[in-house]
């Protein structure tokens, strides 16, 4: 590792997951689909990074979960943490990341919401970053 390299570090509430992404993150994503909210029981704070450049360094308990025909959710299967998203065909190189999994300072930022036709009654998104009804890459 270079000496100016960006290492990230983060884990679930137990610490039986821990992981490293070296590079930059992207910044942050919110989603309010239907699944996103069931799996994090609110709307899901994403970044991501290429998979390559993330590496679990402790994993006993991490468990994955199908939760389309297209996408699995990463968890700790002792705490409850919901960690990861990842695509299981077209882009299956990049891997969400909870943002609230990662240490601090994250120096990330949210740049967008998606989902928003989806999103539950008991909330207002005010926090003036561009929102979009769908997903819209």
């Amino acid at each position: 590792m270079s000496s100016n390299e960006t290492v990230h570090r983060g884990g679930c509430l137990c610490g039986g997951v821990r992981y490293e992404v070296r590079g930059a993150l992207r910044d942050v994503i919110a989603c309010h689909c239907s699944q996103c909210r069931r799996f994090s029981g609110h709307f899901v704070a994403a970044t991501g990074a290429p998979s390559a450049q993330l590496t679990l360094t402790a994993s006993d308990t991490l468990s994955w979960y199908a939760s389309s025909d297209w996408a699995e959710r990463g968890f700790c299967s002792r705490c409850g943490s919901s960690l990861f998203w990842r695509p299981t065909r077209g882009n299956s190189a990049w891997t969400s990341i909870m943002a609230g999994t990662l240490d601090g300072p994250t120096h990330l930022k949210t740049e967008r919401h998606i989902f928003v036709a989806d999103k539950s009654d008991y909330y207002a998104i005010g926090d003036g970053v561009p929102q979009q009804a769908q997903w819209e890459p």
